[in-house]
């Protein structure tokens, strides 16, 4: 069974979309007690890393997550989701994340060029495919994907980490990362369910994870 974190931060019926379009069921899950029952577990998310993060401690769901995290079983984080995996946030002040990613959020650098990049960061981009050395595997969720390939993108913040983290990164004014990986824990910043083929991809490798 797939469980979609229900924490009144996402758009829920996209990724629910997403899943019936690849053919699996995803149920959405609001109790953190219930978490455990789940297969593979979706941390989606959209609007600030504050205020995300208040709804999951508000009951309980940080802590749950965390222990689903703990458990070995695959956890895919998608856009604010992916940035609750980090350590922390500058996002409106400093917060505390998940801490599942060494690594933290920041703001894009947009006064410094010559053109400034115009924030949030919206719409079609390319991935651009890492590993950690040149010898490495590409991370599974990857499978069956090119190295460089487009998908949506709705963001102001960015993720900052050690490249042995990273399994994407793209190019917007300077590089980024924009998809991470620390064992069972995925994250990726651009919207799959948003992203036709290419994100239906990536949803069915991490099915079959």
């Amino acid at each position: 069974m797939i469980g979609i974190v229900d924490y009144n931060m996402g758009n829920l019926a996209s990724v629910i979309n997403a899943f019936k379009k690849v053919g699996a069921a995803a149920v959405l899950e609001s109790d953190p007690a219930k978490l455990d029952r789940y297969d593979k577990l979706i941390l989606p998310g959209v609007g600030a890393f504050g205020d995300a993060m208040a709804h999951l401690q508000s009951n309980g769901m940080d802590k749950a997550v965390k222990a689903f995290a703990a458990s070995g079983k695959p956890l895919l984080g998608i856009c604010l989701g992916m940035q609750l995996l980090f350590e922390s946030s500058e996002e409106f002040g400093t917060h505390q994340g998940l801490g599942l990613i060494p690594g933290k959020i920041v703001a894009f650098e947009e006064k410094s060029f010559d053109h400034p990049l115009k924030v949030p960061h919206m719409g079609w981009n390319e991935l651009f495919v890492q590993t950690s050395t040149p010898d490495a595997k590409r991370s599974t969720l990857f499978e069956g994907l090119p190295d460089e390939f487009y998908l949506y993108f709705v963001h102001s913040y960015h993720a900052v980490c050690n490249d042995a983290y990273a399994i994407g990164k793209t190019y917007y004014g300077y590089e980024f990362v924009s998809a991470v990986q620390n064992e069972n824990v995925f994250g990726i910043q651009p919207h799959p369910e948003k992203s036709h083929e290419n994100g239906l991809r990536i949803i069915e490798n991490f099915i079959k994870l």
